[in-house]
């Protein structure tokens, strides 16, 4: 059973508002994203990670979702190639702080990959192929697992953001996803808790240490996964979510 010690996050800068954003649900209160921030932190640190906080990243408003520029191996992190533009520069900015606990690998031009498109369970690695992830990152990062012996595939992700926008591992066996992804055949052989379709933001959800943490506000998946046999930490994650974010953008768990 995978477990963490440690987590890697960055505080929302001053531009937070001004990153990239198709959620249609207004500005977010910069001050108020930042209380989050700061409530998650605290969330990951009473479930026993030490959390390296690191400082903003001016000129780069999307920095403080760590989770998209790495990806961390048993033995390595992986810097990634962002799909935007506009954030390649938030990985060469991050190696330095994951540097201080792996040895780092690299995902070479011109292949791209966010790390919030990349989903480990215990039964091995999905890889989501979206506007921000392409065959040739996947393929790169599939190498570094193969080489690990850690099996891995991809999956198309077609609408929404990231892979982890829809479909999350919350340990053992189980995934929780939109009804989307419920019959990809990727994930024939795990249980599944289906997220209400009004209800698409609660399907990022993090799993840690036995433990889970989702977003506030969504009294029906709640209930399915009580009914499932878990319970769950809610955090307010509005702000956070004006900005297409969710709670495993936040940080790098390892």
């Amino acid at each position: 059973m995978r477990h963490y010690t440690h987590a890697i996050a960055r505080i929302p800068g001053d531009d937070c508002g001004d990153g990239l954003t198709a959620a249609g649900l207004g500005p977010p209160d910069v001050a108020a994203l930042r209380r989050q921030h700061g409530t998650y932190v605290e969330a990951l640190r009473a479930l026993g990670l030490m959390v390296a906080v690191l400082d903003p990243l001016p000129g780069f408003p999307d920095a403080y979702f760590v989770e998209d520029a790495a990806v961390f191996l048993p033995d390595a992190a992986v810097i990634t190639r962002p799909g935007a533009s506009s954030r390649l520069g938030e990985a060469e900015a991050l190696a330095p702080a994951a540097a201080k606990f792996r040895p780092l690998e690299f995902i070479r031009a011109p292949g791209v990959l966010d790390g919030g498109d990349v989903m480990a369970t215990d039964g091995g690695w999905f890889i989501g192929l979206s506007e921000r992830t392409d065959m040739d990152g996947a393929r790169q990062l599939g190498a570094l697992l193969e080489a690990r012996g850690i099996g891995w595939q991809t999956v198309p992700v077609g609408r929404g953001l990231h892979l982890k926008s829809s479909v999350n591992w919350i340990g053992g066996n189980t995934l929780l996803l939109t009804r989307t992804f419920a019959d990809a055949p990727q994930f024939a052989g795990y249980d599944k808790v289906i997220v209400p379709d009004d209800e698409a933001l609660a399907a990022n959800t993090l799993w840690i240490n036995d433990q889970l943490l989702m977003p506030a506000g969504f009294p029906e998946t709640l209930a399915r996964l009580r009914n499932a046999g878990f319970d769950a930490t809610e955090l307010d994650m509005s702000e956070v979510a004006k900005m297409d974010g969710g709670l495993s953008c936040l940080s790098l768990r390892f």
